[in-house]
């Protein structure tokens, strides 16, 4: 069956995809991915999104600073020239969300209140700029969770429908009630795949059709049958499937679904 799906989530520029890059875009069309926004987690991959989102059709750029990625954050100061940089790229072509940004407690790549600051200041420019954000979250679900319910409650209207995504969703489901009420989406990835997974699928189940996004966060997080290989987007169709078969509804309802939804949190072209 053929069906269009949007990789929300794809990290395209990272140098993992610099010896076949034409290719897997290729693959990536046969599987029916229509379109990729491809994430930042600094100044130099948002400009690396850029650039590809200038040379292909079908691509859009995210700009940000990862949680893992705000070590240099060490005062207002350092934290507001480091935005600066983003904000100056934020208003370029092809940017559709500010991203990834968030907090990340699992490495100790940077403090946490350097991944605070940072996230903070990004949001509030998400909010100035009017793009909704890309959220990374790995065993920071109560900070991050309280961070958002705050900023949420005085976004602009034209926001408010569309504040972003959880990416890679893998916190409980009361995280999950608590950012579907703020009016996120949640993005899965290719874990509901894997077979320790049945919690996470479980809430995947639960989560409204209309707040689904597909992501392969490639080149990571590849799912089964192809895990320990390199993740691309082409694979974010096997994501379609599981989802599908756990919401009980044929492939091309959650296509056309997730594809919507993508369009409606984006704002891409219809």
């Amino acid at each position: 069956m053929s069906v269009a799906l949007i990789d929300t989530h794809c990290h395209l520029n990272f140098d993992g995809f610099d010896t076949d890059r034409d290719a897997v875009l290729e693959r990536a069309r046969l599987a029916g991915v229509t379109r990729i926004i491809i994430p930042a987690v600094d100044a130099e991959t948002t400009e690396q999104a850029l650039a590809l989102a200038a040379r292909e059709s079908g691509i859009y750029a995210a700009a940000g600073i990862h949680p893992n990625d705000t070590a240099g954050c060490i005062d207002e100061e350092t934290t507001r020239r480091a935005v600066d940089q983003i904000a100056a790229l934020a208003v370029q072509p092809g940017i559709v969300a500010i991203g990834e940004i968030g907090l990340d407690y699992h490495w100790d790549t940077s403090p946490k209140e350097a991944q605070r600051r940072a996230f903070e200041a990004q949001l509030a420019l998400a909010a100035e700029r009017r793009l909704p954000v890309i959220i990374h979250n790995r065993d920071a679900s109560d900070d991050v969770i309280a961070i958002l319910e705050a900023w949420t409650r005085d976004l602009p209207p034209e926001l408010r429908a569309r504040p972003g995504v959880l990416h890679s969703f893998s916190a409980s489901m009361a995280i999950a009630a608590r950012a579907l009420e703020c009016g996120f989406y949640l993005g899965f990835t290719g874990p509901i795949t894997y077979k320790n997974a049945d919690n996470l699928r479980q809430i995947a189940a639960r989560v409204p059709l209309d707040r689904i996004l597909i992501e392969t966060d490639a080149p990571f997080l590849t799912p089964t049958p192809h895990r320990g290989q390199r993740n691309e987007p082409a694979y974010v169709a096997l994501v379609a499937e599981r989802l599908a078969t756990l919401c009980q509804i044929p492939l091309a309802v959650l296509a056309d679904a997730t594809t919507a939804n993508a369009i409606r949190l984006f704002a891409l072209p219809a």
